[in-house]
C-alpha cells in the first residue's frame, strides 16, 4: 500500500500501530486491573480516604470478595481496546501526515498527541461514563436514579443517555478535554526518550525492558502534573451527588467543594494508587505494542522480500 499523504491516514503502518497499541493497552489492563479498582475506590469512597493502596485491596478481599476487584473489567477492556485504537490510530496517522520521522520534534509530537486526544475524548467518553459507574456500583444511595443496573456497556450507554441525556453520557468531558495533557505529555516524553536512545545506541530494536522503564518514566511525568483533574474527572463521569453542590456540580465547583472539605491534599486522594497502577499498566502496554508493532512490521517486510 502506498504511503503517499492522499492516503497515508489509511495505510498499513497506521492501522499496525492501532491494533498494535490497542492489543498493548489491555493486555497491561488485564494485568494490572485490581489496582485500577483500588485506585477508583480510594477517589470515590470517603471511607478508604486514610487508607493506602494494600490496605483498601486486603479490605476489599475480606468484606466484598477477589471477584470485587475485577468488577467491569469486561467492559473496561472493551472500551480501553476501541478507546486506544482511535488514540494510536490518529496519533501516528497524524504523525505521518507532517512528515518523515527524522523531522519529528517533542513540540510536534506534543501538538498531535493532543489532537489524538481531543478525538478520542468526544468519541469514547459515553464508555467511560458507563465503566465508571459499572466499576463502583454500590457506592451511591439505592435511591438515586443513576443506581441501575446495566447488563453491558451498550445498554449502560443507553440507559444513561434514556435518563439523564446527553449531558450525562459526556459527563466530566471537560476535564478529559483538558486531561488531553496526560497522555500528550506521556507521549511527547515517550518519543523524545526513545529518539536520543536511538540517536546514542543505533536505529535497532530495543528489549522489551528498555521500552518498560521508558513508558514507565513517561506515564510518571504525566500523572504527577494532572491527577488533581483525574480525580475531578472520576467523581464526574460516576455522578454522585456532591455536599453543599448541585447534584451535577461544574468542574470547578468539584474542585472547590474537595479542597474545603479536604485541603489541597484532597485532591490528591488516590494517586498513590494512581501512579502505582497508571506506571505499570502504561509501561507494559508500551512495551507490548512495540514488540507487536516490531513483529508485524518484520513480518511484513520479509514477506516483502520474498515476493520481490
Amino acid at each position: 500500500m502506498a504511503d503517499s499523504s492522499g492516503n497515508v491516514l489509511f495505510n498499513y503502518r497506521t492501522l499496525v500501530h492501532a491494533v498494535a497499541g490497542a492489543a498493548g493497552s489491555v493486555f497491561a489492563m488485564a494485568s494490572f486491573f485490581p489496582l485500577d479498582t483500588v485506585r477508583s475506590r480510594l477517589q470515590l469512597d470517603e471511607n478508604c480516604e486514610a487508607k493506602n493502596t494494600l490496605s483498601v485491596m486486603r479490605d476489599l478481599i475480606t468484606e466484598e470478595g477477589v471477584g470485587t476487584l475485577y468488577r467491569g473489567v469486561v467492559p473496561v477492556l472493551k472500551t480501553l481496546c476501541t478507546s486506544n485504537f482511535v488514540y494510536f490510530y490518529t496519533f501516528h496517522g497524524l504523525r505521518a501526515l507532517r512528515g518523515r520521522a527524522e523531522d519529528q520534534s517533542a513540540l510536534r509530537d506534543l501538538l498531535l498527541a493532543s489532537v489524538a486526544g481531543v478525538v478520542n475524548v468526544l468519541v469514547t467518553t459515553p464508555l467511560w461514563v458507563v465503566n465508571t459507574r459499572l466499576k463502583m456500583k454500590g457506592l451511591q444511595n439505592s435511591s438515586d436514579k443513576r443506581d441501575l443496573e446495566y447488563s453491558g456497556l451498550i445498554d449502560g450507554v443507553l440507559a444513561v443517555g434514556r435518563e439523564e441525556g446527553l449531558r450525562g453520557l459526556w459527563s466530566g468531558t471537560l476535564p478529559s478535554l483538558m486531561l488531553v495533557s496526560n497522555p500528550a505529555i506521556q507521549f511527547m516524553t515517550y518519543e523524545t526518550l526513545k529518539r536520543r536512545l536511538h540517536r546514542a545506541y543505533g536505529p535497532e530494536e530495543f528489549a522489551g525492558v528498555v521500552y518498560f522503564l521508558v513508558g514507565a518514566v513517561a506515564k510518571a511525568v504525566a500523572t504527577a502534573l494532572t491527577y488533581p483533574l483525574q480525580l475531578v474527572q472520576t467523581r464526574l463521569r460516576h455522578g454522585r451527588d456532591n455536599e453543599n453542590a448541585r447534584v451535577r456540580p461544574t468542574m470547578l465547583q468539584l474542585l472547590t467543594t474537595i479542597m474545603r472539605r479536604h485541603g489541597v491534599q484532597g485532591l490528591f486522594k488516590g494517586m498513590e494508587a494512581k501512579i502505582i497502577q497508571t506506571i505499570l499498566t502504561a509501561a507494559l502496554m508500551f512495551a507490548t505494542y512495540e514488540k507487536i508493532a516490531n513483529f508485524v512490521f518484520r513480518l511484513l517486510l520479509n514477506n516483502s522480500a520474498a515476493k520481490a
